[in-house]
C-alpha cells in the first residue's frame, strides 16, 4: 500500500486554513462541513472530498504525488479523529458553548500544524496504540 505525502500536506494545510478562517469569521457551518468531509474520507477513502479537492487543485498548484510505501490506515484514523473534533467544535459553537468550540478547533489546528511542520501525527500514534492494545487483549498467552 502507498500513501501520498503531498496529499497529506495539502489536507493539513486545508484543515489549518479553513478551520482558522471559520473560527476567525465565526462560521461554524464551515467547521461542520470540513469535519463531515474529513469523516467521509476516513470511512470511505475512495469517496473522500478532501482527496477530490487535492486531485482538482494539484495541477493548478503544481503539486506532484510523493508516494511512500506506507499503509494509509493510520492517516485515515487520524483524519477521522480530526473530523470528529471539528464536528464537536461546530456543535459546541452552534450550542453557544463558544469557548469549548474554539478550543476544539484550535486543538485540530495545532495537531495539523504539528504533523505539517514536524511530521508528528498524533492521530496515527493513537491508531497504533489502539492496535497494540487490541493485540494485547486478544493474544493468547
Amino acid at each position: 500500500m502507498q500513501t501520498d505525502l503531498s496529499a497529506l500536506k495539502f489536507n493539513q494545510l486545508s484543515v489549518v486554513g479553513l478551520t482558522a478562517a471559520a473560527l476567525l469569521f465565526r462560521q461554524p457551518w464551515l467547521i461542520a462541513a470540513l469535519g463531515a468531509a474529513m469523516l467521509t474520507g476516513a470511512v470511505w477513502p475512495k469517496r473522500s472530498p478532501m482527496k477530490a479537492a487535492y486531485l482538482a487543485a494539484s495541477p493548478l498548484l503544481g503539486l506532484k504525488p510523493n508516494l511512500v510505501g506506507e499503509s494509509p490506515e493510520a492517516h485515515h484514523f487520524a483524519q477521522g479523529v480530526g473530523g470528529a473534533f471539528l464536528l464537536a467544535s461546530a456543535l459546541a459553537l452552534l450550542s453557544g458553548l463558544t469557548g469549548l468550540g474554539v478550543v476544539l478547533g484550535f486543538v485540530v489546528i495545532g495537531l495539523a500544524l504539528l504533523n505539517l511542520t514536524k511530521s508528528v501525527c498524533v492521530g496515527c500514534w493513537m491508531y497504533f496504540q489502539y492496535k497494540m492494545l487490541r493485540y494485547r487483549l486478544t493474544a493468547k498467552a
